[in-house]
């Protein structure tokens, strides 16, 4: 009788892939991100709501609103 043992090492099994692709994303817009000053901060909180949210941008509307408010008040 053989047992099995798990090795203490091995991490835990999780989806890389979408941590991978936001991580990407976010290096990649990085520059983008800056360029929107004082509304950064909603900018990444609308990404989080549509990563959290599988991409469905009607449960991200507060969101998106905020954004566009602050900058509207930015062109102004």
């Amino acid at each position: 009788m053989d047992k099995a043992t798990p090795t203490p090492e091995s991490p835990p099994v999780s989806p890389p892939q979408q941590a991978a692709l936001h991580q990407d994303d976010a290096a990649d817009d990085d520059e983008n991100v800056k360029q929107l000053k004082e509304c950064s901060a909603l900018y990444l909180s609308l990404q989080d709501c549509l990563i959290k949210s599988n991409r469905n941008w009607k449960s991200c509307q507060m969101e998106v609103q905020a954004l566009k408010a602050c900058n509207e008040r930015r062109k102004k």
